[in-house]
């Protein structure tokens, strides 16, 4: 983001009001970036447990913990593993709140952009083709924040499920490639067939449902979100007059974009409340490798 307002400040010489608010907001953005991949760890290991420097440690820490959950029988998380779990929902809140004010921030910057590139008329071509550019990567920037904060958000909501994917990585034998053997064949079986079924299978169950329930309400909301959005801007974009070329441009560019980011967020809802609705061939897909 430094790039950004390096590219605008030069830009917006005529207004140096607009100039320095751009730079502050493209130092916030990039101190922000660097937040999210720092922080997160730090903030999330200062409750119970401790923190994990890198993935593959965490992984092998959550195979250790699921073997003893799935053979204890209960339901309830053991004191290890649930020490991992509530090291994950503080990592995703983390996560989560730090690409919202990235978000907060890159909307801004971007709508500084606009307005700027709408009052470029005393611009050369150059100076308005880098205040376009740097308004296309602070909008890309900020679907890709948005999209940070949704799966973070879905991450806090269920993190034992969230967890999930890191126990199939280099489980190939052993206890936890025993155990997920079990898994496997739990979730292949029809329900309430054969003896009873360890405990953790309906916890694992039920996170998994809630955790696409989850992406599908986030998704569902950012949907209307986005559908407001462009249907605001194409009612501005019908009352602007043709000789404004450059605002029906502006307005044009950014409905078509809202709506087409409307029509894939409608996707990933359908797509996660189909899942919610039926999560058992699902998250036997997943342990199959097929999901």
């Amino acid at each position: 983001m430094t790039a950004v307002s390096q590219r605008t400040d030069g830009a917006s010489g005529a207004a140096p009001l607009h100039g320095r608010a751009l730079a502050v907001l493209g130092t916030a953005a990039s101190a922000l970036e660097a937040a999210f991949v720092l922080v997160p760890d730090t903030l999330a290991a200062s409750g119970p447990g401790e923190g994990f420097g890198r993935e593959d440690e965490l992984a092998e820490a959550l195979r250790a913990a699921f073997v003893a959950y799935w053979s204890s029988g209960e339901r309830d998380f053991s004191p290890d593993l649930d020490g991992l779990v509530g090291y994950w929902f503080r990592y995703h809140v983390a996560k989560a709140v730090i690409a919202a004010l990235l978000l907060v921030v890159l909307v801004a910057l971007g709508t500084l952009l606009r307005k700027a590139l709408l009052k470029a008329d005393g611009l050369g071509a150059g100076k308005r083709f880098a205040l376009a550019a740097a308004g296309v990567l602070a909008t890309m920037l900020a679907l890709l924040s948005l999209a940070a904060v949704m799966a973070n958000v879905q991450g806090a909501a269920a993190p034992f499920a969230s967890l999930l994917p890191m126990l199939p990585t280099g489980a190939t034998g052993g206890g936890p490639g025993a155990v997920l053997a079990q898994v496997r064949e739990r979730l292949a079986a029809a329900p309430g067939a054969g003896d009873h079924a360890p405990g953790a299978l309906d916890v694992m169950i039920g996170d998994f449902a809630r955790y696409h329930e989850a992406m599908a309400a986030i998704a569902a909301t950012v949907a209307v979100v986005l559908l407001v959005m462009s249907v605001l801007s194409w009612k501005r974009f019908r009352g602007t007059e043709p000789a404004e070329r450059r605002t029906r441009r502006v307005l044009g560019s950014f409905g078509a974009l809202t709506a087409l980011s409307a029509l894939f967020v409608i996707v990933v809802a359908v797509a996660n409340a189909t899942t919610a609705a039926a999560p058992r061939p699902a998250l036997l897909a997943f342990f199959e490798g097929g999901w």
